[in-house]
């Protein structure tokens, strides 16, 4: 592991908000996919969630710049599965939605617990799932269109939590529980030996300041970094 690269590595976990993340119901466009990947990865979501139209949610490596690697992606059988999940973990689920009681998403707290539930790209969300929620939220438009690419949507939703978050200080102190980060620290560092000890059930061994396996934590592991 390069010391320089693991220096970097150290420093993006460092900003992973476990408290803000997105849930993408339906949204199937390889293209949407990506860039919604790409917009968490850019404000430091750790985990994201969709519910596939069918099977698993694919997204091109090319076209999300290997935010995947990045973000991992939780996979839920229904919206209001998924819905469900977060409240139960204290988040407020506001969905994106131009509802008559929907508030403006600039006046939300987005400092707290929260996960942002946007819909497919042709019919939006159920009623079901509008129905489960904590809260509508909003994107003031003015022109002849109704809404927004659900993309764009997102990225409006997360920098607006992004900015308030940053007020807060929310990015200048690590917000990761310690086993939690360190258990992704060695994943981001070496996803090979990650997976090869996981499917094993073993646990993963510590890892040095500069980023190499401590010798004295455990068995010797061929790795790539």
């Amino acid at each position: 592991m390069n010391p320089e690269r693991f220096r970097k590595l150290r420093r993006t976990l460092d900003r992973r908000q476990w408290d803000l993340t997105v849930v993408m119901d339906r949204v199937h466009k390889p293209h949407n996919l990506s860039a919604i990947l790409r917009n968490a990865d850019a404000v430091g979501v750790l985990e994201v969630h969709a519910v596939p139209m069918e099977g698993r949610i694919s997204v091109p490596h090319q076209t999300s710049a290997g935010s995947a690697r990045w973000v991992d992606v939780r996979t839920h059988g229904s919206a209001e599965e998924a819905i469900g999940f977060l409240q139960e973990r204290r988040f407020q689920v506001l969905a994106a939605h131009p509802s008559p009681e929907a508030w403006d998403y600039r006046e939300m707290d987005l400092t707290r617990p929260t996960a942002v539930l946007v819909g497919q790209e042709l019919k939006g969300l159920d009623r079901t799932a509008r129905e489960r929620v904590d809260g509508h939220v909003s994107i003031p438009m003015v022109g002849m269109v109704s809404s927004l690419n659900v993309s764009v949507a997102t990225s409006l939703l997360l920098y607006e939590a992004f900015r308030q978050r940053e007020r807060r200080g929310y990015y200048r102190t690590r917000r990761l529980p310690e086993d939690l980060y360190r258990a992704r620290l060695f994943e981001w560092a070496y996803p090979e030996a990650a997976r090869r000890l996981k499917a094993a059930g073993k646990p993963y061994p510590e890892l040095t300041e500069d980023g190499t396996i401590d010798s004295g934590s455990g068995e010797s592991i061929p790795v790539m970094g």
